[in-house]
């Protein structure tokens, strides 16, 4: 069977089986669609939270941007690793005991204001769809290489699914499609992982294969170093970021990941906190077999690829080569006209590929040697070849000659991993809209039954306009779901720390401080990756932090601001205090 038919076949089975579990677990009650009656255990709640936790960014993008960037890539791994367990040990059990469904519940009930939920429903909101645009980039891009369709039909089908089992199910359905999704995504992830182990290194564990000793003396990622070098890449395994922007990007991933709403729900959908704490624990555990694989892939993935391609004939390369060059995500720029692909330190072209197209027919003009010619102005330097980091891991098992199964099982895991974020996503957007802004403060008399329907609405209307996101993206995957993690930092992690462990912080001051920290993060992503593009460079960065790291001065802007105005108002009530205390007495509710 070929590549696409196994993927039919296996995207299919996989499909049918999330629907039904939504059918079967579809929500009857509010209680059912925020926080699935607190009724799931704690073993499947931790699945559930390890594949909400790992999106499209963790499946596609995390090992894609770490075979490109090398040790520098490893601040996304340390971050977010780093990230759930503060968030597990430090927050989750306080917040479940607090007992409210959402963040901006948790907000408006902690600081007594309307205006902070309100507040923390739009950033709620901001967040998420930040966040949720680069699971349908990631959705499209599986669909428009698989399926051989366009990006844009792919994350359309996409939007299709998850509507359904979201909007149907709720976070009942959600949480078991979840966990049907994490065993799709971990098997997905690890099989070609122990084939390319393997292959290089003749052990099945890759944790083990990338440090392994080759009959040169040389392991395989000095080997990897020495490829790199010859090709005139930087050594891969050295750092380039300065170490404050290491720090920075490590740091507003880790604190995002505290107060990412789409996460923090999952502590609400057990009975105890106990249930809770045990949850955290198994989820950390599945989390931890993908992110402990995922430099080996990435080492895998770039050593395959300098092996095969640099130096190749365009006219001999392989057929992976020129499929995923039909669907706009490799681009070859023949420079000298050699008709050889040049690949080297630097970018191919100064925005992505844009093809040229015959006016009469809509068609793509080839070159001499049948490649796709470009509009764009290539940028100087030797390097010829575009290629976009979100594909390393779905062309891995291809570059590397593995069985058709085996890469239609990785299109597969992509998708299982990128829908269940997006629609723990959606969920949140929903939530905040229907029982956050409008039954907690414009609509106090709706009925159970008029909420459960403006969810519905919202988490529709969410899907649309997260599509529209997917389509037209504002950078690579991990690259958005960054963005998200900074917005989330500057944002919410302030707002739920000093909720939690300060007396003394009041309404005024988590106001301030949410709408201080994440309006400076947002005008700095937005200058930078959409006003003046161009001038995104480490010369151009303030103290030297990219808009990926940005949120940790955000967050500091944040407790600043909070700090000061709480200072000069007047402090929480009594009772509101004494409500703080009480949650901080340990205990099982």
């Amino acid at each position: 069977m070929s590549v696409q038919e196994w993927t039919f076949l296996l995207v299919g089975l996989s499909f049918a089986l999330y629907i039904a579990i939504a059918v079967i677990s579809r929500a009857r009650s509010t209680r059912d669609f925020y926080v699935a009656s607190k009724e799931v255990h704690p073993v499947a709640n931790g699945m559930a939270t390890a594949a909400d936790w790992m999106s499209a960014a963790s499946f596609i993008g995390m090992a894609g941007i770490i075979s490109f960037l090398g040790a520098d890539g490893a601040v996304y791994l340390m971050g977010w690793t780093g990230g759930y367990v503060l968030l597990a040990l430090l927050l989750a059990p306080y917040l479940r005991k607090f007992g409210r469904f959402t963040v901006p519940d948790f907000i408006g009930d902690r600081y007594e204001a309307r205006t902070a939920r309100v507040v923390a429903v739009l950033c709620a909101i901001f967040i998420s769809f930040t966040y949720v645009s680069g699971q349908m980039r990631g959705v499209g891009i599986v669909f428009s290489r698989f399926l051989e369709v366009d990006i844009t039909w792919g994350v359309v089908i996409g939007m299709a699914l998850v509507f359904f089992y979201a909007v149907l199910g709720g976070m009942k359905g959600i949480t078991y499609t979840q966990v049907a999704q994490y065993c799709v995504l971990i098997f997905a992830f690890l099989v070609p992982a122990i084939f390319l182990s393997l292959m290089f290194a003749d052990t099945a564990l890759p944790q083990l294969g990338i440090g392994s000793i080759g009959e040169d003396g040389q392991s395989l990622l000095q080997r990897l170093d020495g490829i790199s070098q010859d090709l005139g890449f930087g050594a891969y395994t050295e750092y380039n970021w300065s170490t404050i922007n290491v720090v920075a990007i490590t740091a507003a991933l880790m604190l995002g990941t505290a107060g990412l709403p789409h996460v923090i729900i999952r502590f609400y959908t057990v009975r105890r906190v106990k249930d809770a704490r045990s949850s955290a624990g198994f989820a950390l555990l599945f989390i931890a077999i993908l992110y402990t694989t995922a430099p080996a892939v990435a080492v895998f993935a770039r050593t395959n690829l300098l092996q095969t391609i640099p130096g190749t004939s365009y006219v001999e390369a392989p057929e992976w080569f020129t499929t995923w060059e039909d669907v706009g995500l490799i681009a070859w720029n023949d420079r000298n006209q050699d008709g050889v692909i040049d690949y080297g330190p630097g970018k191919a072209f100064a925005k992505k590929p844009d093809f040229r197209r015959d006016e009469a027919t809509g068609e793509v003009l080839r070159g001499d040697h049948g490649q796709k010619l470009l509009k764009n102005d290539p940028v100087d330097g030797e390097n010829e070849l575009y290629i976009d980091r979100d594909i390393m891991v779905l062309a891995n098992p291809e570059i590397a000659g593995l069985p058709n199964w085996v890469t239609a099982l990785v299109a597969a895991g992509g998708l299982a991993a990128a829908l269940s974020t997006a629609a723990g996503l959606l969920l949140v957007i929903s939530s905040a809209i229907s029982h956050d802004l409008l039954k907690r403060t414009l609509r106090p008399q709706i009925s159970e039954k008029g909420e459960l329907l403006a969810a519905r609405i919202a988490a529709g209307g969410a899907v649309i306009v997260a599509g529209i996101f997917g389509i037209w993206p504002p950078d690579y995957v991990a690259a958005i779901v960054a963005f998200a993690f900074g917005l989330a930092a500057a944002s919410f992690f302030p707002a739920i720390v000093m909720g939690i462990f300060s007396l003394r912080m009041n309404g005024p001051g988590a106001i301030a401080g949410m709408i201080a920290g994440i309006t400076f993060t947002a005008a700095y992503i937005i200058w930078f990756k959409f006003i003046s593009p161009e001038t995104n460079t480490a010369d151009n960065w303030w103290f030297g932090i990219s808009p990926e790291g940005i949120g940790t001065i955000g967050m500091l802007v944040n407790f600043v601001v909070a700090i000061s105005v709480s200072m000069v108002t007047r402090p929480p009530s009594a009772e509101v205090q004494k409500m703080i205390r009480d949650i901080r007495v340990p205990g099982d509710s």
